[in-house]
């Protein structure tokens, strides 16, 4: 793990003039895994928006390209936060290496001495998992490196933040996915990862309630992410320009808005009643009342969407599929009550007059 840039102190995070508002997170720190574009990059902005100072971590640096040959670099992420006013540290970390990780934690709160938010957003966008076929028809020659940069990434980051966060009794995980429903992706690797993210997050959530901590999973709408961008052949200037190849596209967010959900997350004080639950930054929108960078509040949950391009076999698949996750999703609340009710009840905890 290497150290590439720390443009800011801590004060530049806390500083506001005088008689203005407190930012929420101020005196917090997060670790963004995957900060180097996208969702993730968008969330380390907000979160240092709304006061927290960042470690900006991935595998693209300066002169260091990660596997996808994209541009953007966690040095670029760490500079747009402190040219803002933000306090950012951007660091150089593999997280499908698991000392590395744990290096990276021991020096956050070496430093810190603390950590309160993690948000995994790694390999989000990685081109291994890009196949879009039947899964009998999927390249299964790259399936375990995808699973374990996109999926066994998160493991092992979720694993080493932690334990920090229980031994203060506080903090929130943040699982980065796709979709607010079960399905996801255009092949069986992809569509493995999302639902696993989705899984993670929901399995955490029981093991860290009794310590305090939160983990939830958060999807990001129709994401005008820079591969998007450049897809439409658009600035984030000039994005509205999109919607003449797809209307769908003036529905879009940037990643600033998914950010500013989790950011808002972070400093809602009742964030372990949302614990485990599958969120989305257009419910979360609604609900704070958030705004994206344009001043817009985008709602792809109500957008009414053109499927005018999608092949009436695609969207028959979509049909059954959705019918098919209904039945599944009954019964499993049908089985899992039957469960519940099975359990023993919980002990109540002897007083301490009654110990004695």
């Amino acid at each position: 793990m290497r150290k590439r840039t720390e443009q800011a102190p801590d004060a530049v995070a806390s500083r506001t003039r005088r008689g203005a508002r407190k930012k929420p997170l101020t005196g917090r720190v997060a670790v963004v895994a995957g900060a180097t574009r996208g969702a993730g990059r968008g969330i380390a902005r907000a979160l240092a928006e709304a006061g927290a100072t960042v470690y900006c971590t991935g595998r693209s640096v300066r002169g260091n390209r990660s596997p996808y040959n994209r541009p953007e670099t966690v040095d670029e992420t760490a500079e747009m936060i402190t040219s803002a006013g933000g306090s950012a540290v951007a660091l150089r970390v593999d997280h499908t290496v698991e000392r590395e990780v744990e290096e990276l934690f021991a020096r956050v709160v070496r430093e810190r001495g603390r950590l309160d938010i993690l948000v995994n957003s790694i390999a989000g966008e990685d081109p291994l998992m890009a196949q879009w076929c039947s899964f009998w028809k999927t390249d299964l020659k790259n399936a375990e490196a995808a699973l374990r940069q996109s999926l066994v990434s998160h493991i092992i980051t979720a694993k080493h933040a932690a334990p920090y966060m229980i031994r203060d009794r506080s903090g929130l995980i943040v699982e980065v996915t796709e979709n607010d429903i079960l399905s996801a992706g255009g092949n069986p690797i992809t569509q493995a990862v999302k639902f696993g993210l989705k899984g993670l997050a929901l399995n955490m959530a029981a093991e860290l309630r009794p310590h305090g901590v939160a983990a939830v999973a958060i999807t990001p709408g129709f994401l005008r992410s820079e591969t998007m961008l450049e897809r439409f052949g658009v600035s984030e200037k000039t994005w509205r320009e999109g919607g003449k190849k797809d209307k769908n596209f003036l529905e879009s967010e940037s990643p600033l808005f998914v950010g500013r959900a989790v950011a808002a997350l972070a400093a809602d004080p009742a964030i372990l009643e949302r614990s485990g639950q599958l969120l989305s930054s257009w419910q979360l929108g609604r609900e704070y009342r958030l705004a994206d960078a344009d001043g817009r509040r985008p709602d792809w949950g109500a957008a009414n969407i053109d499927f005018s391009r999608h092949p009436e076999e695609l969207l028959q698949l979509l049909r059954t599929g959705s019918q098919i996750q209904l039945r599944w999703l009954s019964e499993l609340t049908r089985r899992t009550k039957h469960f519940l009710g099975r359990l023993p009840e919980q002990k109540r905890r002897r007083t301490a007059r009654a110990r004695s």
